[in-house]
């Protein structure tokens, strides 16, 4: 019983029975947003550096076909109001992004998991609070590995303020400690309105950067988001009045690479589960043997995982 905390078991629906501390669904009229806050339920005791689990096993054999758990949710949304309109309104943990952080859910965002969609904001920063919860709470990873929320580090906002950009990037290191160990900072990039993702992966403490792109080139074709890194990384360290042995490397590691227009998003969270997962905060220049290349049944894995999560997690 204990190696099964934490995982998603899939069960029949025919046997499932409500009761009467079943929780019930407010009614709301279309177009109307709820708030609600969202308890997270995962166990305390997850195992530092256990993979990740997969959410049942009725993961589809047959690439790009839906799930059970998929279909569940997505007739879930079908009978509520989000079809008409209306939002989610979710708090995350704290910890997530070392900030009081919500996150609207609609319409659009269940359809990108639904269809295999380009991945907006939402459902990137929804797939890492499940990261966390699943995954870190309650463990050392959490002192080894943090979250940038996409929504306040990205190409667009740098343009209308770097210097905004970089000193939100200072609060977060500053949030997190003193960071003279090991640890990893993921910032999920995006090129701006809708555009590419990618990741970037700071170690404050060995001033390394990992750059990981699901697409072929590096860094260079976002100077500015480099730039903006490199002096939050220096003003960080300035503030803790830590010396700068040496300059700031950067490491394009030679990722798995998509095969086609949408799947950068998908490639981005899959790359954080992994290192996380592996409890790796090195990252091999030519990425994880265990990894070296993503079928779209690793995606689809991970789509069930979050589709699981949010039906626990009562969001819809």
């Amino acid at each position: 019983m204990r190696d099964a905390v934490g995982s998603f078991v899939g069960w029949p629906s025919d046997l499932i029975f409500p009761d009467a501390e079943t929780l019930t669904r407010p009614t709301h009229k279309a177009g109307k947003g709820i708030s609600r806050r969202i308890e997270s339920v995962a166990s305390q005791k997850e195992v530092p550096g256990r993979k990740l689990k997969s959410a049942g096993k009725d993961i589809p054999t047959t690439p790009g076909t839906k799930s059970q758990i998929m279909m569940r949710l997505e007739k879930m949304v079908e009978e509520s109001d989000i079809m008409h309109g209306a939002i989610r309104s979710i708090d995350f943990d704290e910890g997530v992004f070392g900030i009081a952080h919500f996150e609207i859910i609609a319409k659009e965002d269940m359809q990108q998991l639904f269809e295999h969609d380009e991945l907006g904001i939402a459902v990137i920063h929804t797939y890492i609070w499940y990261m966390y919860v699943t995954l870190m709470r309650g463990t050392e990873l959490c002192n080894r590995f943090n979250f940038i929320a996409a929504s306040r580090i990205n190409a667009t906002l740098i343009t209308k303020n770097p210097t905004s950009v970089k000193n939100d990037l200072v609060d977060r290191f500053m949030a997190a400690g003193d960071n003279t160990t090991p640890s990893l900072y993921f910032l999920p990039f995006n090129s701006g309105n809708g555009g590419h993702w990618v990741l970037v992966a700071m170690d404050l403490s060995r001033l390394i950067v990992y750059y990981l792109d699901s697409l072929s080139g590096d860094w260079s074709k976002y100077p500015s988001m480099k730039k903006t890194v490199d002096a939050a990384i220096l003003k960080f360290r300035s503030k803790k009045n830590y010396r700068n042995r040496k300059d700031i490397t950067w490491v394009r590691v030679e990722c798995p690479q998509q095969n086609n227009s949408v799947d950068c998003g998908f490639f981005v969270l899959r790359f954080m589960r992994d290192i996380i997962a592996l409890n790796r905060i090195d990252i091999p220049k030519m990425y994880f043997d265990e990894y070296k290349s993503y079928s779209r049944a690793h995606l689809d894995e991970m789509k069930d995982e979050l589709c699981q999560f949010i039906i626990d997690q009562r969001i819809i």
